[in-house]
């Protein structure tokens, strides 16, 4: 299904829409999510029917870890924007994105109390999708689809 333009690139795959508009809305929430969470704090995260022990434990978040947390979020909806435009960085952007998902998880996991408050699941959910992400742009860049 993916014939040869004139030009000779590889025309664009039917999946390669379908997981761009997947990672859109997936990503587009994640900066929804963080960007509530820090314009509303406590008011968003009731909202979404966080416990008050989660409410604390993330409002004791260090500096640093707002930035990990931030690198993980921006780099997807970045790296979604540029899927849009078919181009190869998003591919750079994904893999920045892994390294904030796979940093905020890691805090999440050996932070003394932490795994008695949040579970581990959603964060690892969202560093296998960050890493699909990045998979998928560098397999879409080796057939040429991002240039």
């Amino acid at each position: 299904m993916t014939e040869t333009l004139d030009a000779g690139r590889p025309a664009v795959p039917w999946h390669f829409w379908l997981v761009t508009l997947i990672s859109l809305l997936w990503n587009g929430f994640g900066g929804y999510d963080y960007t509530m969470s820090h314009l509303q704090g406590e008011t968003y995260y009731r909202q979404m029917g966080m416990s008050d022990a989660v409410i604390a434990f993330m409002q004791t978040y260090p500096t640093w870890m707002h930035g990990v947390w931030a690198i993980g979020v921006w780099g997807s909806v970045l790296g979604s924007i540029l899927f849009l435009a078919r181009s190869r960085w998003a591919l750079h952007a994904f893999a920045l994105s892994s390294l904030g998902a796979i940093g905020s998880l890691a805090y999440n996991l050996v932070t003394p109390g932490a795994a008695a408050i949040m579970s581990p699941v959603m964060p690892t959910v969202i560093v296998v999708i960050c890493l699909f992400f990045a998979w998928y742009a560098w397999t879409m860049t080796k057939r040429g689809v991002l240039r």
